[in-house]
């Protein structure tokens, strides 16, 4: 039954109605979970060391305890944005906050890698659920198109500094606590959550059918799944080629041996293996969501001008920003010798930098439209990372790290904000989990793909001023000699993702059309209570 005091306008009602009053305290709710959902993807980064000590698990095996997480968040984005749209945005929602707190207990509570890894996959699929009903949820709840950009502001605040958080988060908690409060952390955000979410949170479902595409749910789950992973498995290889070749050219150079080039993690044919199957799986799930009365995606989500733009804008930067956090966590902590919980803090620059644009940027989408911002922001963003590529190994905190990191927090706030306003617009009350689940997916894919492309120029940077160093003359031996090649391979990252967000901002600058008019007035969305 609907109650017409809690629900908004209808389009083309005579008489629209008030939105729904407790709109904001909704919105503070679902924030909490959201910021849950990012920071976890990054929270455990720094932890690595102590929990594959503590749990004996092999460096082979370590990437498992990232990509468990990263593959069932990934796969499973779009099947959970459609049960959110079906099922009800509110229920789904308090499913996956419950699942994350019971997934984060038992990863708090593993005594082995199995139980680990198990407990971080059952976080990626409460996840995968959780991610696109609160976008959904947000969605609907606020029809203003003011109040929307608002709305945007704080899911593009989260969304830009979650990461930062979660190294920040991480690296206290470790050092100071255990690692096991990693997991643990979770269990009271996401309970309190749900206990605000029951009464606070409206439910809404979509309307007209709401029959379920289970042949498009298996084909697009597993191959974003398949694709996600082989990519990650291109940077572990990269990674475990370079130490191999480190340490084997150490034992060499002594008695003069012929150094070793470590190999390419492109040559990995598994790897390849899971991204060409994954690719065909998803070419056929388009083939199928084309034919079939009930598509899990309706192509006219993805193929709209505006929201494919916002969303290829999105693949791009999820990419680069990956790369930024990663190889800065890397260099804080192995270039400068900061501790885990100094290079969480050193990393705030950039959520003080989210932080401000955010706000500036909930302000100008309703004036100048959201291309301008997103443009702006993929530069700005851009010229951090570019700033960070000249970064050495006695580079002063405040010199190049905070103003870089700074100008990189800005342009995501830019870029975040329209980008998730621009993406749900005119998907409909139908369509708004499928619409919102394909913008996470995109920023999943994103990431993974960035990883193994910064990756694979990374470790080939650091290999060939090794070599040319000692080709030189160099001796072999000098600790320093290999902080100059780490230092080579990050700045060289921190160069190509800085690439990576200019292509973003000429995508958006191609592809996107709309203007201010085109963004939702009161009225464009319908929740359906009870």
């Amino acid at each position: 039954m609907t109650d017409p005091a809690t629900t908004p306008a209808v389009p083309g009602a005579e008489h629209p109605t008030e939105p729904y009053e407790r709109r904001w305290l909704a919105l503070g709710v679902i924030a909490m979970t959201v910021l849950l959902v990012i920071l976890d993807a990054t929270i455990v980064n720094i932890a690595l060391p102590a929990v594959s000590e503590d749990l004996g698990i092999s460096a082979a095996s370590q990437q498992w305890i990232v990509t468990a997480y990263t593959l069932t968040f990934g796969g499973f984005l779009l099947l959970g944005g459609r049960i959110a749209d079906f099922w009800g945005r509110k229920r789904t929602y308090l499913v996956g906050a419950a699942g994350f707190a019971i997934a984060s207990a038992l990863g708090g509570l593993a005594q082995n890698e199995a139980m680990l890894f198990g407990a971080r996959a059952l976080q990626g699929a409460f996840g995968a659920l959780l991610a696109p009903a609160s976008l959904a949820l947000i969605t609907v709840l606020f029809t203003d198109m003011k109040e929307r950009a608002k709305a945007f502001a704080v899911y593009g605040a989260i969304a830009g500094g979650g990461s930062a958080v979660g190294l920040l988060l991480g690296g206290v908690l470790t050092e100071y606590a255990d690692w096991r409060w990693c997991f643990w952390v979770n269990l009271p955000v996401a309970l309190l959550a749900v206990l605000l979410a029951i009464p606070i949170v409206p439910e809404s479902k979509a309307p007209g059918d709401t029959r379920y595409d289970i042949p498009g749910a298996v084909l697009i789950t597993v191959g974003l799944a398949s694709i996600v992973y082989g990519f990650t498995r291109v940077a572990q290889a990269s990674q475990t080629n370079a130490a191999e070749a480190s340490a084997a050219n150490a034992q060499a150079a002594p008695s003069g041996g012929a150094l070793v080039t470590p190999a390419s993690g492109w040559t990995d044919g598994l790897a390849w293996l899971f991204i060409i199957g994954g690719l065909v799986l998803v070419a056929l799930f388009v083939v199928w969501e084309l034919r079939t009365r009930n598509p899990l995606l309706p192509m006219r989500i993805v193929l709209d001008r505006n929201r494919g733009g916002a969303y290829l804008t999105s693949t791009l930067v999820g990419a680069g920003l990956i790369g930024a956090f990663f190889f800065l966590s890397l260099y804080f902590q192995q270039v400068l010798g900061y501790k885990p919980v100094e290079a969480g803090f050193a990393s705030l620059p950039t959520t003080l930098g989210v932080f401000i644009s955010a706000g500036a940027a909930s302000a100008l989408v309703p004036r100048v439209g959201p291309k301008p911002l997103m443009v702006l922001g993929g530069l700005l963003a851009a010229g951090g990372l570019f700033t960070l590529s000249f970064v050495g190994l006695d580079t002063s905190f405040w010199q190049i790290p905070f103003p870089g990191q700074l100008l990189l927090g800005l342009g995501l706030g830019f870029t975040f904000v329209p980008l998730s306003n621009l993406a749900l617009v005119g998907a409909g009350p139908h369509d708004a989990g499928a619409a919102s689940a394909m913008l996470n997916a995109t920023q999943q894919v994103g990431a993974s793909i960035g990883t193994a492309v910064l990756a694979s120029l990374s470790v080939a940077a650091i290999s060939a001023y090794a070599a040319d160093a000692i080709a030189s003359g160099a001796n072999p031996q000098d600790p320093s000699l290999g902080l100059k090649a780490q230092v080579e391979g990050y700045t060289t990252a921190f160069t190509w993702a800085a690439g990576l967000l200019v292509l973003g901002a000429v995508a958006a600058g191609l592809l996107i059309k709309a203007t201010k008019e085109d963004l939702p007035a009161e009225g464009d969305a319908v929740v359906h209570v009870g």
